[in-house]
């Protein structure tokens, strides 16, 4: 508690780890939290396999952990301002609250730390499907992508492929239709999962006008090889089994946004945490970059670009301070 950083990062994903990097290369004392065991298991970056839509990460097993770790070791170990970076490895932040200019933070072991700023990259989770109660029948196909959840990243694995898409609201549609759109797919089919679809006109429209077939039964089973991950199809309440070659889950986010409410931060009417260009919140001092942050791509590169701006901005005050002083 006597120490106080300059920059504390609370999250080890991409945002978490390029804003890591950006505040150790400008020089300034940082500390970063990358999450406790079970943080990591209820983030995205954990259960990405590989990273098809980011140039130079073809390589990787996990498409994003393996790269994180690499920076990170490089950053504590190589790099000429190591000295600069405090990788509390397995910790996550309990508690965060301010008194006066200092943000003070608790970690899963109950130690307290300050920092004069705070980037909050605690990311989102997707919303899994439960097949007979459980979440598990869906993770052999997940980690093998052939059950995928973000069609920017991963929409190109439907190409010539049977398509199905989980989910009964409005956004469940405009994926399936745009999916069919951008490629061309065979068939394309909607599973309700025993929900009650709540599509618009619009939408309506174009699942006739695609001819996307809506089952709206439960699904009682995934079908296929859970050693390869090829998924078969569905078994569905009242249909039966449904041969589906590729899937998307469209059941909507987890936001982990609760250490930013805590201290009052504004949040948009899906939960995101709004804030200025720069990524700092209604907190004077408070940041978020990547998933967390309202009104940006979900993706790795504008996880970065966010992550970046908010180190760049907090560097910037610091030197200004330095500078008057």
């Amino acid at each position: 508690m006597d120490k106080i950083y300059d920059v504390a990062v609370i999250g080890g994903g991409s945002a978490g780890v390029m804003a890591a990097l950006r505040t150790v290369l400008n020089n300034d004392d940082t500390v970063l939290f990358p999450g406790t065991g079970k943080d990591k298991k209820k983030s995205r970056a954990m259960w990405v396999s590989k990273v098809e839509n980011m140039p130079g990460h073809l390589e990787y097993k996990k498409g994003i952990e393996n790269p994180n770790r690499e920076q990170l070791n490089w950053l504590s170990t190589e790099c000429e301002l190591k000295d600069k970076f405090t990788w509390l490895k397995n910790r996550g932040v309990t508690e965060l609250k301010k008194n006066g200019d200092i943000f003070e933070l608790t970690d899963n072991k109950g130690e307290k730390y300050q920092a004069n700023y705070v980037i909050l990259c605690t990311g989102v989770m997707d919303v899994q499907p439960k097949i007979d109660g459980e979440m598990d029948p869906i993770f052999p196909y997940a980690n093998n992508q052939s059950i995928d959840y973000c069609l920017r990243c991963d929409g190109h694995h439907v190409f010539g492929k049977k398509t199905g898409i989980i989910g009964h609201n409005n956004g469940t549609g405009w994926v399936a239709a745009m999916l069919h759109e951008r490629y061309n797919t065979p068939e394309m089919k909607i599973f309700t999962h025993g929900e009650t679809p709540d599509f618009s006109d619009e939408v309506k429209a174009l699942i006739e006008k695609y001819d996307i077939e809506v089952y709206e039964g439960e699904i009682f089973s995934v079908k296929g090889d859970t050693k390869t991950g090829k998924l078969e199809g569905f078994e569905v309440e009242g249909a039966g089994f449904i041969d589906v070659e590729m899937s998307f889950v469209s059941l909507g986010m987890i936001v982990y946004n609760e250490l930013a409410k805590a201290l009052g931060a504004d949040v948009d009417d899906r939960g995101f945490v709004t804030t200025n260009g720069k990524g700092e919140t209604n907190i004077e001092n408070l940041y978020v970059a990547g998933d967390l942050r309202a009104g940006v791509k979900k993706q790795i590169y504008t996880a970065w670009d966010t992550a970046v701006d908010s180190a760049d901005d907090i560097n910037a005050k610091i030197r200004r301070v330095r500078r008057n002083e």
